[in-house]
């Protein structure tokens, strides 16, 4: 059988397939609920990426750089978050509180398989920010427009095994878990067993339990 190869030597079948895949991107967009607004990441959000990254307990379960300079957070919130949207990878929210002010934490998607209709989520909240269910919050609205508005078929949350916190979220925020996933993460402690957990349809944007008022104490996880 003869393969048909394009102009830079690879088979013609493979380049469309990457140059369709590479041409899926999530659309810019703000979503709102009951407490919170998830909107892009702007330069005023900057010495606030730094101080909450800079964050032991951020540190301790997310592998980001250390020292966490304004260099970085200079980096992340300008070049780097809209480079991911715009490559395909994912998105990534700045999460606020819905009156406005300054940044309480993240969420966002990424590793999205467009053919396969899954994407996987992630997500931290400030230091000044903890202990308001705003990870829960934040989490079941994503799931929500993943699921439901953007049409896709499974939404993926891995956390450490010792991250028990953000595994409580997990389960706030309606995610079903799955399993264990040996030696399959790593932070700046070294490897790390995860805990998998999985949502496959839309679920309540106020969490699992469908209660807008759920709390949730929270380690910034996986």
């Amino acid at each position: 059988m003869r393969t048909l190869v394009d102009g830079v030597g690879r088979p013609a079948a493979i380049r469309r397939t990457e140059r369709t895949i590479a041409a899926h991107r999530f659309p810019e967009t703000v979503l709102r609920t009951e407490n919170l607004t998830l909107r892009a990441f702007t330069p005023e959000d900057i010495e606030d990426t730094r101080a909450a990254c800079s964050d032991e307990l951020t540190q301790r379960w997310l592998p980001l750089p250390w020292p966490y300079t304004a260099e970085h957070a200079t980096a992340w919130c300008t070049e780097i978050a809209p480079a991911l949207r715009e490559s395909g990878d994912g998105i990534h929210f700045a999460v606020a509180a819905r009156s406005g002010g300054r940044l309480l934490g993240t969420v966002g998607l990424k590793k999205t398989d467009w053919r396969a209709q899954v994407s996987e989520v992630g997500y931290w909240v400030a230091p000044w920010a903890r202990g308001r269910g705003i990870a829960t919050e934040a989490t079941a609205a994503l799931a929500c427009w993943l699921l439901g508005d953007q049409g896709f078929q499974r939404m993926e949350l891995k956390a450490a095994v010792e991250n028990a916190a953000s595994q409580r979220v997990a389960v706030k925020a309606g995610l079903d878990y799955e399993g264990t996933m040996r030696n399959a993460g790593f932070v700046h402690g070294g490897r790390t067993d995860l805990r998998l957990y999985s949502a496959t349809r839309p679920i309540d944007s106020t969490g699992g339990t469908g209660r807008s008022g759920d709390r949730a104490d929270f380690d910034p996880g996986a």
